[in-house]
């Protein structure tokens, strides 16, 4: 997988989380992942589409941190994963995909953006739109952990 499509997408993660909900992120290290299980309580899945590749990109967030975001963005916590937690999720993957495209824009690279699917609950898996390898990151805070993959065609 091309460096160049990994990079942005963490850049806009860390960018998004530190302007909308005032908080930092710490990156960890990142490895292939093999399995489809997501690693945290809700994740959001979108696909993205262009004339030099396809791929797809998931953010996870663990329960915890997720809800500490909300109370950051939007001044309400419900104390578990809802509606309004799952469409915040929705928002976030969009917002970080976008700024990612824009990175990716300026190198030269221009995809289309499906519609971001989340996905909840304790086991849930994530199926990338992709025939590639995976790479998941974990980005730690004292409330807990978003794992960001990423799955691009060669």
């Amino acid at each position: 997988m091309n460096v160049e499509f990994i990079n942005p997408f963490l850049q806009s993660l860390l960018n998004v989380i530190s302007t909308m909900a005032s908080m930092q992120l710490n990156p960890g290290k990142p490895k292939l992942k093999t399995d489809n299980l997501a690693k945290g309580d809700v994740s959001g899945l979108i696909g993205m589409v262009g004339p030099q590749t396809r791929g797809s990109m998931s953010i996870t967030f663990e329960q915890g941190l997720i809800l500490e975001i909300m109370q950051n963005m939007l001044g309400e916590n419900p104390g578990t994963i809802n509606d309004e937690v799952t469409d915040l999720v929705g928002e976030i993957t969009n917002m970080v995909t976008g700024g990612a495209k824009n990175l990716l824009g300026e190198k030269g690279y221009n995809f289309e953006m499906a519609t971001p699917m989340v996905v909840a609950g304790l086991g849930h898996r994530i199926s990338h739109k992709a025939d590639g390898k995976k790479i998941i990151m974990p980005f730690t805070s004292p409330h807990g952990t978003a794992y960001i993959e990423i799955c691009f065609e060669n």
